[in-house]
């Protein structure tokens, strides 16, 4: 396809022995239309990866594959050059994946601090190493002071981030955040930019950014993927992105 370009740091046609998060030729058939169809992406160890689209372009489909909630109908996922073929959502999870969603999925009447615990405690440690770690989590992300409150209390946005420090609790190779400045304000959403740009050097875990805020997006990805009706549009850094053309004329709405 004329228009994709050239990628900078790794390849979107990577080998499946390619270090890192790898997608190859994903086709999702739901009723024989096609939700993605032939997208191929690879996500490295300690990037963030921006994932981009017009509603209904095929991103939740995606990461659905990527996290074992959804099975292509075609193409094939490595992670570290292990075929996850036949992997539920739980190996996903096992094998170092880990996912927000736009609906938080929050324990509701769990305090804060509990919501994370849990987490640790699921990995094996014991309650008081679990707690310590979960406040370090949250005093991260700024919401320490909130610990006792149930989670269902919290204002939306507090709950957004209290579902990314609830993935980063699993120690994961990879964190996949979908549209985590959703609802945010300016002011918010640049404080967030702050703590996902912390992400790979402080966790050591690569980050695939799904958001509709450009601001974000093209503050801290290294490379942004663009799907449209389901397929790659273009594939760059955010400079070649804001100048593509395609990318102008059918996600931003301004003529090519």
């Amino acid at each position: 396809m004329a228009d994709i370009l050239s990628l900078h740091s790794g390849n979107d046609a990577a080998t499946p022995t390619a270090s890192g998060l790898v997608a190859r030729n994903l086709t999702v058939h739901f009723q024989g239309l096609a939700a993605i169809s032939d997208v191929s992406l690879h996500v490295g160890s300690r990037e963030i990866f921006g994932l981009i689209g017009p509603n209904g372009a095929g991103k939740t489909t995606l990461v659905n594959c990527l996290t074992g909630f959804q099975t292509p109908t075609e193409g094939a996922i490595f992670l570290h050059g292990s075929d996850t073929a036949g992997w539920r959502a739980d190996r996903f999870r096992l094998e170092g994946i880990a996912r927000t969603f736009q609906a938080g999925r929050l324990f509701n009447d769990l305090s804060v601090l509990e919501n994370v615990e849990v987490t640790g405690l699921g990995l094996g440690l014991a309650r008081n190493p679990a707690r310590a770690a979960s406040y370090e989590l949250l005093e991260w992300i700024g919401i320490a002071d909130k610990a006792s409150i149930a989670a269902g209390a919290l204002a939306y946005t507090d709950q957004r981030r209290l579902s990314i420090v609830r993935a980063l609790a699993v120690a994961p190779k990879f964190i996949l955040l979908d549209e985590p400045a959703a609802g945010m304000s300016d002011a918010e959403a640049d404080e967030l930019v702050h703590h996902i740009a912390e992400i790979p050097d402080r966790f050591g875990c690569g980050v695939l950014l799904i958001e509709h805020n450009m601001h974000v997006v093209m503050s801290i990805c290294h490379r942004v993927h663009v799907l449209d009706g389901g397929k790659t549009l273009a594939v760059g850094t955010p400079d070649e992105i804001k100048r593509h053309e395609g990318v102008l004329a059918a996600y931003l709405g301004m003529e090519a």
